[in-house]
């Protein structure tokens, strides 16, 4: 299984525990984290990823994200056929960035891009060309596929 996580799922550790969907994230995110470290799913980086992060104002969570760029076993870099991708997902009225995130696991070849974006899942939960889901509901189907 292959899996592209987007910025706000990087980062929903790091968010303020005030409701409970936040805190079964970032639980979920944790386990996500721990399987990919065992080398049971791979993780796909990407350019997009990089330039998010570099935006982080926090070193710490800025450098602990980072960190997982040398873990991915392939990193997406930018092209024309990215771009033209992004460029039909924003015409959908996906924004920018989640249109290029979106193109970069596809280049990819994610199974499933993982997010907290709930209004992005909702939006595209019609594509045909991946599969957008939270933390939660990747927990899930990696039980139900027997790599936990």
């Amino acid at each position: 299984m292959k899996i592209y996580l987007d910025n706000c799922c990087f980062n929903r550790p790091y968010d303020e525990p005030s409701h409970e969907t936040i805190i079964l994230e970032t639980h979920a995110k944790i386990s996500i984290q721990k399987i990919i470290k065992e080398g049971k799913i791979d993780l796909i980086w990407s350019f997009i990823l990089e330039f998010e992060n570099n935006e982080n104002p926090y070193e710490d969570q800025y450098l602990a994200i980072l960190d997982w760029k040398n873990i991915a076993g392939r990193i997406i870099s930018p092209s024309e056929i990215i771009r033209d991708r992004a460029k039909t997902f924003i015409k959908t009225g996906i924004k920018p960035k989640d249109s290029l995130h979106i193109s970069c696991a596809i280049e990819g070849k994610a199974d499933y891009l993982v997010t907290t974006d709930q209004k992005l899942i909702k939006k595209c939960g019609h594509m045909t060309e991946i599969k957008i889901l939270n933390p939660i509901d990747l927990i899930y189907i990696i039980e139900m596929e027997g790599i936990l």
